[in-house]
This record gives C-alpha cells, structure tokens and sequence, in this order.
C-alpha cells in the first residue's frame, strides 16, 4: 500500500513539474499544482502538485518567466517616469508612501492584488499596502 501512494506520489510529480512550470507566482502554482495532482494521481497527487507547483511558482515569480519580457515592454511604451530610490532597488525594499504613482496591472497579466511603478529605470510590482517591492521585473 505505501508502495502505490509514493508511487502515485512519483507520477503525480512528474507530471506536474512541467505544468507548474507555467503558474503565475507561489499562489497560482500551489492551486494549478494541487488540481492536475488531484486529476493524475487523486488526494496524494494533489498534495505533492500543490507542494511542486508552490516551489515552482515561487521561482518563476508572481509573473510567469513567459510574462516578463512582454510586461517589462508594456511598461516602456507607457512612457512612466522613474523615481529615484536610494537604496537597492530588490524585493522587500519600502517605497515611501508620497512621491510614488502605482499603476494598475493590465488584466492580461492575471495580478490583481498588487501595482506596478518604476523604479530607477526597473519595472517593479508593489504590494499597495505595504509599498513593499513584491518582484523586479528584469
């Protein structure tokens, strides 16, 4: 029997590796994880491909690596001006609340929670509550 759950375990991951691979972000890789390992493998395969897809999610940001290149171009034909931070310019910095405009993520690109500005000449997205850089778009 603990032989066919890590089996179906195995299958369930190599399986959903390469479909994770694509998700949007921790979020969107846990909940497309979890549903293909749920479809290949039942309970087991859905927790494994929630597990996997998180991981992957979390690499691949909360844009999708296929998504960056096409917003980063978006966000130089919107012509925003860049503020000057001092400090670096990487995930978890602060930007002051004044002096910043946040801008809305076009729908196409599936963020809804968090904003997008610039920030010494880089893309970054921001949570609006916190202005906590959440992911520098390169």
């Amino acid at each position: 029997m603990i032989r066919q759950v890590f089996g179906a375990a195995f299958i369930a991951a190599a399986v959903i590796v390469p479909l994770s691979a694509s998700a949007q972000g921790v979020p969107g890789g846990v909940e497309r994880g979890a549903r293909e390992g749920d479809r290949a493998a039942g309970p087991v395969g859905a927790i494994v491909g929630g597990t996997v897809g998180g991981v992957v999610g979390g690499v691949a940001g909360i844009l999708g690596a296929d998504q960056r290149p096409r917003f980063r171009s978006y966000v130089v034909e919107q012509h925003r001006p860049s503020y000057h931070y001092q400090g670096d310019v990487r995930v978890g910095a602060e930007l002051p609340e004044a002096g910043v405009t946040y801008y809305d993520v076009p729908q196409e690109y599936g963020v809804r929670q968090y904003r997008y500005t610039v920030v010494n000449d880089r893309p970054v997205l921001v949570d609006p509550h916190s202005h906590r850089i959440v992911e520098v778009v390169e």
